[in-house]
């Protein structure tokens, strides 16, 4: 089985603004969602973006202001964020998030892991250690937002089988297995080529993770933490520090 580097570089990674929608479209999505949590960042604050992808928060934050480092462990996503941000105020940075602190020489005002990229880490003990980094790093004051699917309760028969997008030249299908601590996700790509069709196979474990346990970290550390519904069926969490 994959890892999930080595399962976004074979398959995600290529098509990864297209499952959003698009870039731009993935772009409004990731400003609209900024907007609604009502940071009221200071002109210039530092923020970072641990699991960046090609930009969808990255981007919006840096129009509004902020300087931002974008970590991410996919080069060909941080490619792409590269390219769509321009000159914008980004620093981005190819390593795992949880090596975030190294890159980082001052305290940030805000700290963001969305789109279920706290899911990717590969033990319950690596959130503690991930909550611990950003506790220590934050501003006073500062804030970690965080999002991701709640696999609490498993998907069951046919439900398990989840359509991602498809258009005339793609079909993205993902279907779903349960484990006491994981659930395997098992990505099915069809790309048309020419008149024929490319599919492509690969499989790699995620957290379980329910929004009980994460509270509980957070809390843990010392943040205040706030439950909301977040964007495309996830979980969103703010955590704020004094």
């Amino acid at each position: 089985m994959a890892s999930v580097a080595e399962h976004y570089e074979r398959v995600l990674s290529p098509v990864y603004a297209w499952m959003a929608g698009g870039a731009e479209a993935a772009l409004v999505a990731g400003k609209a969602e900024i907007e609604d949590l009502q940071l009221e960042l200071p002109a210039g604050a530092l923020a970072v973006d641990l699991g960046a992808g090609f930009g969808m928060h990255a981007i919006p934050l840096a129009r509004m202001g902020a300087r931002v480092i974008a970590v991410d462990s996919s080069a060909e996503l941080l490619g792409e964020l590269t390219r769509l941000a321009g000159d914008l105020a980004i620093k981005t940075v190819h390593d795992d998030l949880l090596s975030f602190r190294s890159h980082v020489s001052e305290k940030p005002s805000v700290i963001f892991c969305m789109g279920d990229t706290l899911t990717h880490l590969p033990e319950h003990t690596h959130v503690d250690f991930l909550v611990q980094e950003v506790v220590e790093s934050l501003a006073r004051g500062g804030r970690f937002v965080l999002s991701f699917r709640d696999y609490s309760e498993p998907l069951l028969d046919e439900k398990r089988f989840i359509p991602v997008r498809s258009d005339e030249r793609r079909i993205l299908t993902c279907f779903l297995e349960y484990e006491e601590d994981n659930v395997v996700v098992h990505d099915i790509l069809h790309e048309r080529q020419g008149d024929d069709w490319e599919t492509k196979v690969s499989s790699y474990r995620k957290l379980r993770l329910t929004p009980e346990r994460v509270i509980s970290s957070l809390e843990s550390f010392g943040f205040e933490t706030r439950r909301e519904q977040g964007a495309r069926g996830m979980v969103r969490l703010i955590g704020e520090i004094d």
